[in-house]
Order: structure tokens, then sequence, then C-alpha cells
């Protein structure tokens, strides 16, 4: 993770503050890495556009163009949006009026005003790439997903593709990396900005132990920047594209999108006081689709967190650890005469307690951790999300069909079948807290310790699930449970406050 921080619109925010760039930068890089912090958002580097073996790998970045002919000097005019640092085609613009009511243009995506710029700067050659891209894309079906901002990029390379102005007049932009060989220019913020992927991972010594092997995360608001000008800028220096490119699209507020002047801005931070971590991590990876955008709404928020994580796996813990089902705060034994083993194939039932919408969880919890990765690699981390919660729902059904309480502990056939049922039961709770672990570590944390799984347990690879119903051992048979720390999940209750506010970061 990282911040981008050079700019015109860095240049004017620290001017308009009193202070310089660099200052402001410090600060508000500051603000992003306690967000991530807070958030429990871990990264293995923490990269700024300003620090000094960025600007080395920038400098030598631009020299690899360079030498490969691919930088011209040429003059560029054109209406340009300094909030989102580009130029902008008059197919993108608007016609609004300003504060004062004087006409003005603005971008059609963002709303912000765009300003002609008449500048002699250096060109790259964008439009010599159309078919470079057009074959790595036809040759790499999943470098761009989900699968609909793959066809968007395919659609761009359809259109005009103009050569891309890559510098700015120094006298107007000085807060940025000065062109090497002429001081009179500054390189463009977004070729600065998408060299931290190379100069992150070692750039221009170390870089190939992981490059191209990368994935990089973006919004859909920057697609172009990076599944068009960064592929082609990487060609143009010598470097394959990035392995793939995962696509996200935006929150919206109540039907809205999020504006600073609407006031409906959602404040991370108030939200996660509010619905806690794990319930706000929770709500966003189970609701957040990435192909479209998505709605928040707190009532959407409380019921959602309630319902799956308070009710369905917090009860469901609960109920099987409760003293009066298991006296003896033990992991208790499988049997197997009352769980045998399905041996036909297409059978449902066998000789024991178990019915066949039994053997149905059992299959479905043992497809689970399989499930699971295959979705989180293909960034569908919602559709895993409603996979756990399916099978967390049919462990509950599981539970209430048999009704463990109301067995007979003086029978000890019957005793046999409560141990085996509340076995299961953990089984799949085991599962569902090692696969979450991701999305809400503080819960899934407790739920295993609860379990006694200990910490090198808890692996995502070494998963089994039920290996006693496979007739092998199960290392957690037997052992004295974790302490009871109460409630894995307190129910949410709705505020009067709508956790938003007219500006943040």
């Amino acid at each position: 993770s990282g911040t981008d921080e050079h700019g015109l619109k860095i240049q004017q925010a620290a001017a308009a503050a009193g202070t310089s760039p660099l200052e402001l930068c410090e600060r508000v890089s500051g603000l992003f890495r306690q967000a991530l912090a807070q958030a429990a958002v871990s990264f293995t580097d923490f990269t700024r556009t300003s620090e000094p073996r960025h600007q080395r790998a920038v400098r030598h970045f631009w020299g690899a163009l360079q030498d490969g002919g691919a930088l011209y000097k040429g003059s560029y005019e054109g209406w340009y949006c300094t909030t989102e640092e580009c130029f902008l085609p008059e197919s993108q613009l608007a016609e609004r009026r300003d504060a004062q009511g004087r006409p003005c243009k603005v971008s059609l995506e963002t709303g912000h005003q765009v300003h002609w710029t008449k500048e002699e700067n250096y060109m790259f050659r964008l439009s010599a790439f159309r078919e470079p891209l057009r074959t790595w894309l036809r040759d790499n079906p999943r470098a761009i997903s989900p699968e609909p901002f793959h066809q968007c990029v395919l659609r761009w390379l359809e259109e005009e593709l103009p050569d891309l102005s890559v510098s700015r007049e120094r006298s107007r932009l000085l807060w940025g990396i000065p062109v090497p060989s002429d001081s009179t220019q500054t390189i463009y913020v977004w070729v600065d900005a998408l060299v931290n992927y190379l100069s992150v991972v070692g750039y221009p010594e170390t870089h190939g132990e992981w490059w191209p092997a990368v994935h990089h995360v973006v919004g859909k608001d920057i697609l172009k920047f990076h599944a068009i000008y960064w592929p082609a800028l990487l060609m143009a220096a010598g470097l394959p594209p990035p392995e793939r490119i995962l696509v996200h699209s935006h929150w919206t507020v109540r039907g809205q999108k999020m504006s600073k002047s609407l006031g409906n801005v959602v404040d991370p931070s108030a939200c996660i006081q509010q619905y806690t971590l794990d319930g706000f991590r929770y709500f966003l990876l189970r609701q957040g689709v990435p192909e479209r955008d998505c709605d928040y709404y707190e009532e959407k928020v409380v019921k959602l967190v309630n319902s799956e994580l308070a009710d369905a796996l917090g009860g469901l813990l609960n109920r099987s650890t409760a003293p009066s089902i298991n006296p003896s705060n033990t992991y208790p034994r499988f049997s197997e005469s009352c769980f045998p083993k399905l041996l036909a194939y297409g059978e449902t039932k066998a000789a024991g307690r178990a019915c066949a919408e039994d053997y149905e969880l059992v299959a479905s919890v043992a497809s689970l951790p399989l499930q699971v990765a295959g979705y989180f690699e293909g960034f569908q981390i919602y559709k895993a999300l409603e996979g756990i919660a399916l099978c967390v729902r049919q462990t509950n059904s599981f539970f209430q069909r048999h009704r463990p309480w109301k067995l007979d502990r003086r029978d000890p056939a019957e005793q046999l079948w409560l141990n085996t049922i509340i076995h299961v039961t953990l089984e799949c709770l085991r599962v569902y807290g090692t696969l979450l672990q991701p999305v809400v570590p503080h819960a899934a944390d407790k739920l295993l310790s609860r379990l006694a799984v200990g910490p090198e347990e808890r692996g995502l690879l070494a998963l089994r699930f039920l290996p006693r119903y496979e007739g092998k051992p199960c290392p957690f048979e037997g052992r004295p449970l974790g302490p009871d720390t109460g409630l894995l999940f307190h129910r949410l209750g709705r505020s009067r406050q709508h956790p938003t506010e007219s500006a943040k970061l």
C-alpha cells in the first residue's frame, strides 16, 4: 500500500493550507497509515512516491523509455483536470456553471472543473501500442477481471488512442520528479505514480524476483491508467505487463454517489466504532460486488451483521458449547456407528442415526475450503462469504433437527449420538473460523480459541474437515475447550447518527 504524493493538486492544496507539499504529504500519508492500521489491513510495504528509492526508480524507468525511442518532444493542448491529473477529450466533458455563475467545462465522470492548457511536453507514443495491447489481452483472457472491465478495455482500444503527454512544464509544476535530461520539465504524475509497482519490488535491480507475477487491485475510475497506459509504458521500457489487474466498483450511499458537497461521504473510523471492526469488514466484503456499484445504508449493515455474525454463527457456537449440552467442556468423540460413511455412489442414507440432510451438510462443508479458495483467487470474496453463510445455516438446521438437548445422557447409545452431533457441529465451526480469518480476524480468533484450535492449527492449506468420518484420527477429539469468553459477536443496534461527514481525507 502507500500514497501517491506528487502533482499539481498537492502543490495547490499545500499552498492553500499555507504549508509545504512535503509537510502536507507527511501528515496525510500518516493518516492513511493510521486508517489502514485501524481497519486491520496489513501490508508488507508502505511506499511513498516522495521517497528517494522511488524517485531513483522513476528516473531509471524514464531513461528506459527514452532509450527505446518511445518519447518525443511536442506541443500539446487540451482540457486539463487538475483533480484527476489528466487531459480529457471533449466527449468526456459537460457544460456547467462555476460558483460565480460563469459558464465552465467539467469532467462528466467526476464533475471537477477543467481548464484549457497549452504546453510543450514530452509525449509518449501510445498510438504505437494498440496492437501489442490487443495481443496481450487476447493471449491473457484473465489479465483484467471481472470480465465487464476486460470488455471495457477492449472497447477503448477500438477508439482513438492519441499519444500521451508525459511531462508538465516545471514552471507550473515544481512538486514532482524532474525529467532527468531536461530540468524545464516535470515527469507526469501518473507515470511517476505507476512506477511505484516496480520501485516497491526493487526496480531496477531486484524486481525480477517478483515481476511480472503481480496483481494490482484498482478502482474502476483509474482503469484506463492501469490497463492501457501502464501496460504500454511497461512494454516500451522492455518489461511485460502485470499478471492480473483486479478491478472493483464503488460504494454509493442510498443510491447516490459519495460527494463531499452532498455530505454523504462515509467515515470509516465512525463505521468501525459503530459496527465494530469485524462487523464493518464483514459487511463490505460480503456485500461488495466488484463488477457493479453497491449501495451502503445503515439498516443494511445492522441487519446483515446481526443475522449472519451474531445470530447464525455466534448463536451456533453458544448453543453447541453450552454447559447444559456439553458439561465436560471438551471436543467430544465422533461415533462411526451413529454417522457411518456412505459407501455406495448415490447413497443418501446409511444404517446409523444420520439422515440424508446430514450427509448433504458434510458434503457441503467438506467442499467449502476449496470453493472459498477459488473465490478468493477469483476476486469474488462476496461469493466465498455467501458459501460460508449458507453452510452456517445448514449447520444450525442440523443442530436444531436433532435436538441434542432432548437426548437422554443416561442411555449410552444416546450419549454416543449426542457427542457425535456436537463433534460434527464443532468441526463445522472450526472450518468456518479458519476460513473467516482474513475477513473477521477478531471474531475468528475468538471462535478458534474457544474450540482450542492452536495458532499452528489455523492454516488454510492443511484444513481438513471431519477426519473421523473418513476413518482418520482427529487431533481435537477429547481436547478440553478453550475458555468461554461470552458472546462471539454482540448484536448491533441502530444509531441515531449516520456515520458520514462532509469532508474526510
